[in-house]
């Protein structure tokens, strides 16, 4: 069992998942989305970077699951007053060694501790299957319902990322759709029509719609990790309402943020 690389544990987390959680952000993702805030969570390796001063740092630390779920149990009495728990996040935690998340999840499952996990849906559906008895919720997010886009701006078409969303409703996990708006991009009154569509089609269980609007925060990163940094535009708020009541027209329940 391989340990993954972790950069960062957000503490005190309050837009992944419910309650007050802790954010663990495994370090590897199969997407190279173009507006993604956490840049230094694509390569899988431990990688150094610039800090604003001029200086380099490491980003990245390995961690056993004793010693991540030592670190994670320090907020459990914040977790248990809240309704909340740990989020794992990344990257992408569904493409990390899986015999160390199924012991990661049992661990915490152990400790009385909630799990839920964010993912892109770009793994194979045999992972899914093996975290399903531990997870309470998964924030599964979607890009583009078309594959061509979804491949323009990830890098990987969206087969798979349909493929299981119909999988996992179908094993009656709890869904959390989150799709990040980005103005001109993926947030058109005919996007979110055939979104809508393709969820009634194929029978999908969704038990929220979250609105995440783009924002540009992390995007110093790029210049720090020598990458090249394309900038978006975030949608208004009157757009972000009105897609809001699109999405309760077709009785979701929606928010603007996770």
């Amino acid at each position: 069992m391989e340990a993954p690389v972790i950069f960062n544990i957000q503490k005190f987390s309050i837009h992944d998942g419910p309650g007050v959680r802790t954010t663990v952000f495994f370090k590897g993702c199969p997407l190279q989305c173009k507006w993604c805030h956490n840049p230094e969570g694509m390569k899988y390796e431990i990688e150094p970077i610039q800090t604003k001063d001029g200086k380099e740092e490491i980003v990245g630390k390995h961690y056993t699951v004793f010693e991540l779920v030592k670190e994670l149990a320090k907020d459990q009495i914040f977790y248990e007053q809240s309704g909340g728990g740990v989020t794992l996040s990344g990257g992408e935690v569904m493409t990390q060694d899986m015999d160390y998340i199924v012991e990661l999840l049992q661990t915490l499952k152990r400790k009385g501790i909630s799990v839920v996990i964010d993912t892109s849906g770009v793994a194979p559906f045999k992972n899914f299957e093996r975290v399903l008895p531990y997870v309470d919720r998964f924030l599964y997010d979607l890009k583009f319902i078309h594959s061509t886009l979804h491949k323009d701006y990830t890098g990987a078409p969206n087969e798979l990322v349909l493929d299981n969303l119909k999988k996992l409703s179908k094993a009656g996990a709890v869904i959390s759709l989150r799709l990040i708006q980005v103005d001109g991009v993926n947030n058109s009154k005919l996007a979110v029509k055939q979104t809508i569509r393709w969820l009634q089609d194929n029978h999908i269980h969704i038990d929220e719609v979250n609105l995440l609007p783009y924002h540009e925060f992390g995007s110093d990163k790029y210049a720090r990790l020598g990458k090249p940094c394309q900038i978006f535009s975030k949608p208004s708020d009157e757009t972000l309402e009105k897609t809001k009541l699109q999405w309760k027209m077709h009785h979701y329940t929606v928010t603007v943020g996770g």
